[in-house]
């Protein structure tokens, strides 16, 4: 039988997504976000709907939990991650830097342990941590990791996406500045733009 999904996303915040992993929001991946509330600027539905119209244009999967924001969990995080990575049995999953972000960093946390071999749960095959352009901007010491994997990027393509999260387009996370990020990325594998990840775990087939 044909798995559904070959990719799953861990995305702390509705638009880490796009940001990271513009090169795998694909049919056949599943993007799962932890939490979204009401702001001043912007609803909770009002984030969604960018979601979902980033979704039906890219063609891949959703779902959006109910932690609250800067509150996240391990504890609770940890099942959940486990109970989806078993349902969807994906062979890819990306994951946030556990970067200053205390989200970020409770997601990673929570995945980290959710992928631990078990004698009951899915072993992804590959495991990438994505980046952020506050990954390289203000970096959480030890926890930065040096780029091994890439993957070449159409820039116009990630920045016309990115523009349907209307409400989260700002100047730390500008459409310049994910321009210069994925230059400095293409520089590395002599191409014009690329996105960069860490590989935490691969495991090559027969």
């Amino acid at each position: 039988m044909c798995q559904r999904f070959n990719t799953l996303i861990l995305a702390p915040h509705i638009d880490d997504e796009v940001i990271g992993c513009f090169t795998f929001l694909k049919p056949r991946t599943f993007v799962h976000c932890f939490g979204a509330e009401d702001r001043s600027y912007v609803s909770r539905g009002g984030r969604i709907a960018e979601l979902a119209a980033s979704a039906t244009k890219a063609g891949f999967a959703w779902h959006v939990g109910e932690h609250e924001c800067q509150r996240y969990d391990c504890s609770t995080l940890i099942p959940e991650i486990e109970k989806k990575i078993n349902d969807l049995k994906p062979k890819i999953l990306l994951i946030p830097q556990p970067d200053y972000n205390q989200d970020h960093r409770a997601v990673y946390d929570a995945a980290i342990a959710a992928m631990r071999p078990h004698d009951t749960n899915h072993l992804v095959p590959i495991v990438l941590q994505y980046e952020q352009p506050h990954s390289l901007m203000w970096p959480n010491g030890s926890t930065m990791r040096e780029p091994n994997y890439f993957q070449v990027l159409d820039i116009e393509a990630k920045l016309q996406l990115y523009s349907l999260y209307a409400s989260q387009v700002r100047a730390h996370r500008s459409p310049e500045l994910l321009t210069a990020l994925a230059r400095l990325r293409g520089a590395s594998i002599k191409t014009q733009f690329a996105e960069a990840f860490y590989c935490k775990r691969i495991i090559a087939s027969s």
